[in-house]
């Protein structure tokens, strides 16, 4: 049950996060080479962030 709901919140946040990486690179005017450098970095930490979230919870029922 916990899984299901890591993985939906997970979904949710990342789609959000990207939303205001967008809005971030389109307000500073970041030209298109360094975008997806930058997607991959936010993803990567915040699929991190979301991990060690899911572990500690499972680990703390």
């Amino acid at each position: 049950m916990i899984l299901i709901v890591t993985i939906i919140f997970s979904l949710f946040y990342l789609f959000q996060i990207n939303k205001m990486t967008f809005a971030l690179c389109q307000s500073r005017e970041i030209p298109e080479e360094k975008q997806p450098k930058i997607y991959r970095t936010v993803n990567i930490l915040v699929t991190i962030l979301i991990l060690s979230l899911y572990l500690e919870v499972l680990l703390k029922v």
